[in-house]
């Protein structure tokens, strides 16, 4: 069975850090391209960063830029999304996804129809 898992998020305060991490089970996680999305109360789900099956440079969303990294461990077969200096704008729940892109882009639409997980909250706040 194919299944994607986030894990953690939670509450921090704003200019601190958080690592999400995608776990993969049921495929290779290094066979597919990663994408990381949120959505934010009231908002369209949105494209966070992202990394093709080729492993080439990585995507950001302008607003995340410099403040997010996403990475890969494939023997663990997982996904990381560091995220620091966050931002109460940063507050959303975040996706995982896994799709057969060997180059990423960051267009939710274009992952509609991949792996996705449940979804972890993060929120910033004081």
């Amino acid at each position: 069975q194919v299944q994607l898992v986030e894990s953690g998020g939670g509450l921090v305060q704003p200019g601190g850090s958080l690592r999400l991490s995608c776990a993969a089970s049921g495929f290779t996680l290094g066979n597919y391209g990663i994408g990381w999305f949120r959505q934010a109360p009231g908002k369209e789900r949105e494209g966070v960063s992202c990394i093709g099956s080729s492993d080439g440079s990585p995507l950001y969303a302008d607003s995340v830029k410099g403040r997010f990294t996403i990475s890969r461990d494939n023997a663990k077969n997982t996904v990381y999304l560091q995220m620091n200096s966050l931002k109460p704008e940063d507050t959303a729940v975040y996706y995982c996804a896994a799709g057969g892109f060997s180059i990423c882009v960051l267009a939710e639409r274009v992952w509609r129809n991949e792996h996705w997980g449940q979804g972890t909250q993060v929120t910033v706040s004081s």
